[in-house]
């Protein structure tokens, strides 16, 4: 099983993905490919995202039954612990009112929340 989701991507890769996968929700394409076809929908992917994200996940003999990698700005970042990959997530960066209304030749600063 193989899943793909996509965010903010252009028409022409969501067209792409449907040749190949069903797309089931808006962005979201499944599927059941080999390894080798999968590195090639992945690799469109990677050339024609622009400045969307995507993440994909697919079946395989690992302690946790999948695996996955992940494209583009997000909040949420895979990382390794133990030989488990987990997901991170980022702060969330938050605008102080500074920031929005700054006065002039003061400097502006965001806040973590």
């Amino acid at each position: 099983m193989l899943v793909i989701v996509v965010e903010n991507a252009p028409p022409r890769l969501r067209g792409r993905l449907a040749v190949w996968l069903l797309e089931v929700r808006a962005g979201v394409y499944v599927g059941k490919l080999s390894r080798r076809a999968r590195e090639m929908v992945w690799s469109h992917v990677q050339q024609g995202l622009e400045d969307g994200n995507a993440v994909m996940a697919w079946s395989t003999n690992t302690e946790q039954g999948f695996d996955f990698l992940t494209l583009g700005v997000n909040r949420r970042k895979p990382i390794e612990l133990d030989g488990v990959k987990l997901v991170s997530f980022a702060p969330l960066v938050r605008e102080s009112w500074e920031t929005s209304n700054p006065e002039p030749g003061k400097s502006v600063k965001k806040t973590e929340v």
